[in-house]
């Protein structure tokens, strides 16, 4: 019977045969690191620190990268006042204002390393988001620009033109 498993260990050579526990010709798994090998762990050190420094830059980068995403929302929603376009101009104000008062949770993993820049960055990505909501809002309609929509003794501003569209059906 060990002669037909050698004839086909032999055969595959994808095949190991765990039988004998001394095997040294085996290859070390990856990511495996003897503990003896000292440039190993300052490798190890290093990329963990630039892997710190990559995450950071991610989270503080996030609120720019959906700006363009938030203007495609801000087109697909209309200027009609109705429950869907409110609902969208809803959730583009409050995401930012959530993510600005959670603003030391978001860098509370990498506290220890000097993140002042990160957070500038973060904090300007989510003022611009605010600022194209709030844009949003003024072209539906839904902030007052006039004296007239807060104060009811003055008159509304008057139209000087109007047009409508159709069809003349003759």
């Amino acid at each position: 019977m060990t002669a037909n498993k050698q004839s086909n260990a032999k055969r595959m050579k994808w095949a190991v045969d765990f039988t004998n526990r001394n095997r040294t010709d085996l290859p070390s798994p990856p990511g495996y690191c003897p503990s003896n090998n000292s440039v190993q762990s300052d490798v190890t050190n290093q990329t963990d620190s630039n892997l710190l420094i990559k995450k950071c830059w991610e989270v503080a980068l996030a609120p720019i990268k959906q700006v363009p995403m938030n203007i495609v929302i801000m087109y697909m929603a209309g200027n009609s006042i109705s429950i869907f376009p409110i609902m969208m101009v809803g959730m583009l104000i409050v995401r930012p204002f959530k993510a600005l008062f959670t603003l030391s949770s978001s860098f509370k993993m990498i506290e220890g390393h000097n993140v002042l820049g990160q957070k500038c960055i973060y904090l300007i990505g989510n003022i611009v988001n605010i600022i194209l909501a709030l844009y949003k809002c003024q072209s539906m309609g839904l902030l007052p620009s006039h004296s007239s929509d807060w104060l009811s003794f003055v008159l509304p501003q008057t139209r000087i033109e109007y047009s409508a569209g159709g069809v003349l059906f003759s």
